[in-house]
């Protein structure tokens, strides 16, 4: 039975450990799909593993990690804790190895003795030697020790990196200090401060990155703020407030003005404002009456209302929408796999190039060429740490997803945020997507004075066709007289007898069997059609009473969205089941180009893999049952969130408003999302590829002297900070197209 195992990474430090527990995890028996995610060191796993299962081989590969709860509130809280702890950590290392650092790095700035002349400043250095060391144990131990976990696993992370440098850069000087007669007199220099000044500036680098990361959770911490802690229920003539956790479905309960609704549910009694926007986006409260529908994490903002609990706990809507911004924050899109693929790689390359770099400097190089040799090793090992490379998707894609859902779109992995950003062509449902979804009397044109609203009810009032709500619905609350001999005309309308003269309400089909003369409403009908209105004609005996426009009307702001995605370079094509007259004439109004009309609900998918064999990239925008084959053959669905769970089941995206403006906005949020990738990327690949040649000594023809590992410390503390700083960017992004 396949299961989801959340798990907390312990001992994470970089791409490289992201690349050996995604190895471990995925020759676990039984993982179907496993993501790892530096940014939260969190992995998700789904399959018949069992948590157990899966520790024991993460730890097996030199890590470790504990199961979540389950609880979000309390995980993230936990998590929270735990990243607190760990930066107040990171402060004081961070301090202790500045702290002693600085001083010397200035003493030598100054102009003070850096190398063993005397006997005296033997013992001075000595001492100052050991107080290194015992900050190199306190603050940077964890360092250390995840290099010497890694070398028993065969393995190679950014600890080694880190190790390897100031340990080779403190050994060195401590072997000046204790044998200087060993060492030609130009190679007695020694680099206590650049050990001590790297683990400081690394640990200060992370800590600016951790404190950066937490508001990577804003999102999330915002959806999880929704959740009402208590719900007040009714049980006979008693109500009493029991925490949500409590609640069943089935039970009675009250809401007040002010209150955030605690479980999905309908409506039982009475009537109320419910503010919907902290999960639609939609600004505008919504009117909740008797069988309408309520969404836990909502606000009702006026009226009293009673309602009937039908999703609790994890059925909500709230809830799921948590588990899938939380799965899509923790996903992966290719182009971050190939870029942990990369950094996997990239540790032991840089420990050899390290090596090939000081062993030419020893043997060409200028006096001292041993000191030569050690800088250049220890410059090349500290600059090339791939934590950025490591941070550059995850972070976008966290802060990414997260602007996405509080924009009201649901982003289900960020392979989908990916590929949204290639689309050229949007296939847009006609039907409930471009217009309301309920046909309405559009117009009238009455041919006498007759009472009409009275026939129509009574006609109409016992029919299940969809256009008959519509009429009923313009009819309205009056007195229906009763029929006689009441038929229902396939494909044509109905009939009945009032007073002995037959009622006839229908199609021209049912108006030429009748053999009513329909002369007058030629003009105005040819003119609604041209509209994509269907004519409805009313008669009694061969006289014809009224012509009814019903039409589905276009959404109020379906034309600004189509316009939006215009100037994003999007072709839009409309997919319809309607006849061509009635697509084409919604089209025109639109001033959408390409229509694929009369389309039954197999042939919708068809029609998707036709655009893309012309070599297009399709997004399709659907709500119907008959969507979701569509929906799923595109490049990237996309389900309206007032659609059905089918349509949803099967698209990439939900859009938790019934609007296509926020397709608009899915659309830009992944192409800013996807840039700001490619700024991480892009930045850290340059980093690293300028980085390493300046450290080997690319530079010292022209200035003479090499880069110190104390500099390579911070510029590769820098890029980290840089890389997230640059990925919550995002959180700033205006929707609406606006950068």
């Amino acid at each position: 039975m396949s299961q989801a195992v959340h798990l907390a990474l312990l001992g994470v430090s970089c791409a490289g450990c992201v690349r050996s527990i995604q190895g471990a995890l995925d020759a676990v028996p039984g993982v179907e799909k496993a993501d790892v995610n530096l940014a939260d060191r969190s992995a998700h796993i789904e399959g018949s593993a069992d948590a157990a299962q899966l520790i024991a081989a993460i730890q097996a590969a030199g890590y470790d990690a504990r199961p979540l709860s389950g609880d979000d509130e309390a995980d993230l809280d936990t998590q929270a804790q735990a990243e607190a702890t760990h930066l107040k950590k990171l402060w004081w290392q961070s301090g202790a190895g500045l702290a002693l650092g600085v001083p010397l790095m200035a003493w030598g700035l100054l102009g003070g003795e850096m190398m063993v002349t005397t006997l005296a400043s033997r013992i001075t250095w000595g001492l100052l030697g050991l107080l290194t060391l015992a900050i190199l144990v306190l603050a940077g131990g964890h360092f250390y020790r995840g290099a010497a976990k890694a070398f028993g696993h065969h393995q190679a992370n950014m600890d080694t990196l880190i190790a390897l440098g100031t340990g080779s850069a403190w050994l060195y000087s401590m072997a000046v200090v204790l044998l200087p007669q060993a060492f030609p007199e130009g190679a007695r220099h020694l680099y206590f401060e650049a050990s001590v000044m790297i683990i400081g500036l690394i640990n200060l680098g992370q800590a600016l990155e951790v404190r950066a990361r937490g508001k990577t959770s804003a999102a999330l911490r915002h959806l999880l703020g929704l959740k009402a802690k208590t719900a007040r229920v009714v049980r006979g003539n008693k109500e009493s407030d029991i925490p949500v956790a409590a609640v069943l479905a089935g039970d009675l309960l009250r809401l007040r003005p002010g209150e955030t609704v605690p479980v999905d549910g309908s409506v039982s009694d009475g009537t109320g404002l419910v503010d919907e926007s902290m999960l639609t986006g939609e600004p505008i409260p919504v009117e909740k009456a008797e069988g309408d529908i309520l969404k836990a994490g909502t606000l009702v903002q006026k009226g009293s209302l009673l309602f009937t609990a039908t999703g609790v706990g994890k059925d909500t809507a709230l809830a799921r929408i948590i588990d899938q911004v939380k799965r899509a924050q923790g996903s992966k899109p290719s182009i971050g796999r190939l870029a942990d693929r990369i950094a996997g790689v990239f540790v032991p390359v840089v420990v050899v190039i390290a090596l090939l770099a000081a062993l030419a400097w020893y043997n060409l190089g200028p006096a001292p060429a041993l000191s030569h040799a050690l800088v250049v090793l220890t410059s090349v090992l500290i600059i090339a740490c791939p934590c950025a490379l490591g941070l550059a998707t995850p972070m976008s894609v966290m802060v990414g997803v997260g602007k996405a859902a509080s924009a009201g779109v649901l982003i289900r992995n960020g392979e989908a945020l990916q590929t949204l950003d290639k689309i050229d062509t949007l296939v847009l449902d006609k039907t409930g997507t471009l217009t309301q979804g309920r046909p309405q009397v559009v117009a009238v044109h009455p041919f006498g004075d007759t009472d009409l609203k009275p026939l129509v009810k009574a006609l109409e009032q016992g029919s299940e066709h969809p256009l008959a709500q519509a009429l009923l619905d313009w009819a309205g609350d009056v007195s229906a007289p009763a029929l006689e001999g009441f038929d229902t005309l396939a494909g044509q309308g109905v009939k009945a007898t009032l007073a002995g003269d037959t009622l006839l309400l229908g199609n021209q089909r049912l108006m030429d069997h009748y053999q009513v003369d329909t002369q007058a409403s030629v003009e105005p009908g040819q003119a609604l059609m041209a509209q994509g209105a269907t004519p409805v004609y009313l008669a009694k005996g061969k006289t014809l009473l009224a012509l009814f426009a019903v039409a589905d009307p276009v959404k109020p702001d379906s034309q600004a969205a189509l316009d939006a995605l215009k100037k994003q370079g999007l072709q839009l094509v409309m997919l319809s089941g309607d006849r061509h007259a009635t697509a084409e004439a919604v089209a025109r109004q639109l001033g959408i180009d390409q229509v694929i009309a009369e389309v039954l609900p197999e042939q919708k998918a068809d029609a998707i893999k036709a655009l893309q064999a012309q070599g297009r990239k399709v997004a399709m925008v659907g709500d119907g049952i008959n969507d979701a084959p569509a929906l799923a053959a595109a490049d990237v669905g996309m389900a309206m969130g007032t659609g059905t769970d089918v349509a949803m089941a099967s698209a990439d995206l939900t859009l938790m408003r019934g609007s296509l403006a926020v397709v608009a906005d899915a659309i830009a949020i992944s192409r800013a999302t996807l840039g700001n990738i490619k700024q991480n990327l892009f930045g850290a690949f340059i980093y690293n590829s300028l980085g390493i040649p300046v450290a080997a000594g690319l530079l010292y023809p022209l200035t003479g002297t090499l880069l110190s590992p104390v500099v390579a410390g911070a510029a590769m503390a820098l890029s980290s900070v840089t890389v997230v700083s640059n990925a919550n960017r995002l959180r700033r992004f205006k929707t609406g197209g606006r950068p």
